[in-house]
């Protein structure tokens, strides 16, 4: 029987201990056992055995970063998301779609900063059809050596759907026109029950998974995402990391999983945002679950520094992007900065060499 105590677990049941020795040992957990160790193990065993597992597969020493901006080309959403706050209607007075210029602009601030990756996402505009994307993605080729992550599930199902066109064939399209990698955007909790309550009109977990699949067919690759701490309970987090364990066993073409959590300032949705020892224990169980996956990205955007420096001791091996511009998250009320010396010192202060990263985690500058 374990003990609790608000925030978490005070003694480990020796059920969960013996989890965690066999997960350390390098063997794989079922759905079942991750759930038991997510409930039953005290929060620093847990962390413990993600960092051991984090130590195995990156014995170097090195903590990772890459210098991206995140470019939201329109707020204008037609799923409205009861936990979004960043989505408007056409009719809005704020609502704009940024002209081709000002994303120029904004790529060329990130080449002058030394930035290798530019993340486009926006909403789920009636009107931007497939061609929008093709004549931006051309451009951004043309002009700049940027590796163009872009494009979450939900939007490349949204065109296909505006253009009658297969998700495959839109794939193959961006692809062409200049499109490397897909961000895990919109994964949320890929169980149709929490879908359904926090984003009904959304994509389905098994569509969000299907543009995966098809994306890596096509030989692009993305990352998994999940926000948590809405309306989903642990079973539901732990059956979210299994579905991208099993496509992950099928495919290896995840490059990272990055979980965050729900901030729920200024939606529809409202509730509390989950504590910070609910962010470190779901980020080390799924360092430690998800056995096939290299790479687990801190969530400093949410947790701000401090707390994504104490995550690079439960499992994290990589500090995710500086963002020179993120909107999103900031407009559901987090407000957390961090410039890259900030990045820089987080990382040795935690023992680690810190090193700048492409995409695809090649290594372009050690610090």
């Amino acid at each position: 029987m374990s003990l609790t105590e608000p925030g978490g677990v005070l003694q480990s049941c020796p059920g969960a201990d013996a989890i965690l020795d066999r997960a350390a040992g390098g063997e794989r957990l079922s759905a079942a056992e991750a759930v038991e160790i997510y409930k039953k193990a005290r929060l620093l065993d847990v962390g413990r055995t993600a960092g051991l597992i984090r130590n195995r597969l990156h014995p170097e020493g090195i903590v990772s970063f890459v210098v991206d901006r995140n470019i939201n080309y329109t707020n204008v959403c037609q799923s409205a998301c009861l936990f979004c706050a960043f989505y408007r209607s056409e009719g809005d007075d704020d609502a704009y779609v940024l002209s081709n210029k000002e994303i120029m602009d904004k790529i060329e601030e990130l080449v002058a900063a030394g930035g290798t990756q530019v993340l486009i996402q926006g909403g789920l505009h009636p009107r931007l059809g497939l061609g929008y994307f093709e004549t931006l993605f051309r451009e951004i080729r043309r002009r700049f050596g940027v590796h163009i992550h872009s494009l979450s599930p939900p939007e490349v199902v949204h065109l296909a759907r505006l253009e009658g066109l297969t998700v495959r064939d839109v794939l193959r399209r961006l692809k062409k026109a200049g499109l490397d990698s897909l961000p895990g955007g919109g994964a949320e909790i890929l169980v149709d029950r929490v879908r359904r309550v926090i984003s009904p009109r959304k994509i389905n977990a098994q569509e969000w998974l299907d543009v995966m699949i098809a994306a890596f067919e096509i030989g692009l690759f993305g990352t998994a995402t999940m926000m948590f701490g809405s309306v989903d309970t642990p079973e539901e987090r732990v059956e979210h990391m299994r579905r991208i364990r099993e496509v992950q066993d099928r495919t290896g073409g995840f490059t990272a999983f990055i979980p965050w959590t729900y901030q729920p300032g200024n939606n529809a949705l409202g509730g509390k945002q989950a504590p910070v020892v609910d962010y470190l224990r779901v980020l080390a169980v799924s360092r430690i679950f998800l056995d096939n996956i290299v790479n687990i990205q801190a969530s400093w955007v949410t947790q701000g520094a401090k707390v994504g420096q104490v995550a690079l001791a439960f499992g994290a091996n990589d500090f995710g992007g500086t963002m020179l511009e993120e909107n999103v998250v900031r407009a559901a009320g987090a407000s957390h900065r961090v410039l890259r010396d900030d990045i820089l010192r987080a990382i040795r202060d935690a023992g680690y060499t810190p090193v700048q990263r492409t995409t695809d985690y090649k290594i372009i500058e050690t610090f």
